[in-house]
């Protein structure tokens, strides 16, 4: 049985080599681990992401930290905002860690005997970025002051 783990999540993880390779990026490969690490520039801040492929718990995880931590002052407003963008989504949830203020995006699909398709990788990364893109501002600008919490919850709506 491990053994058909082990095979079914490398052949998961050449997936998602010859989906970064479809869109011609770069990225950075640990083989060992079956983790690919690459970054994209969205609309306004950089956006690194994690693939990682978990063999025990079939498993593909696709993780991106924001590049800024919510400012100690801001930690609450930033507990709600991560919440109130997380209810919405098709797919998907924003992290966050009270403690240092790290806010993080997670995208999670099981594989256990299953075909993964290249669509459905593709979608992974398009749907992360998009949605990554879409609030990663939106959270600098509550941190920064710009933006107060209640405008962020009306405009989410």
């Amino acid at each position: 049985m491990a053994d058909n783990k082990q095979i079914l999540a490398q052949q998961v993880y050449g997936k998602i080599i010859s989906a970064l390779d479809a869109r011609s990026w770069h990225y950075t490969r640990e083989d060992d681990k079956m983790i690919v690490r690459f970054e994209v520039r969205g609309d306004d801040l950089p956006m690194s992401m994690v693939m990682a492929v978990d063999s025990d718990r079939q498993l593909i995880r696709l993780l991106s930290p924001l590049p800024f931590r919510m400012s100690e002052d801001k930690r609450m407003e930033g507990a709600i905002a991560t919440c109130v963008a997380s209810f919405g989504l098709a797919d998907g949830s924003f992290d966050y860690d009270i403690t240092d203020g790290m806010i993080g995006f997670r995208l999670t699909y099981a594989f256990h005997d299953s075909v993964i398709g290249e669509n459905l990788l593709q979608y992974m990364i398009s749907w992360s970025l998009a949605v990554i893109d879409k609030y990663n501002d939106k959270f600098l600008a509550i941190d920064k002051g710009f933006l107060s919490l209640q405008d962020f919850i009306n405009s989410d709506n």
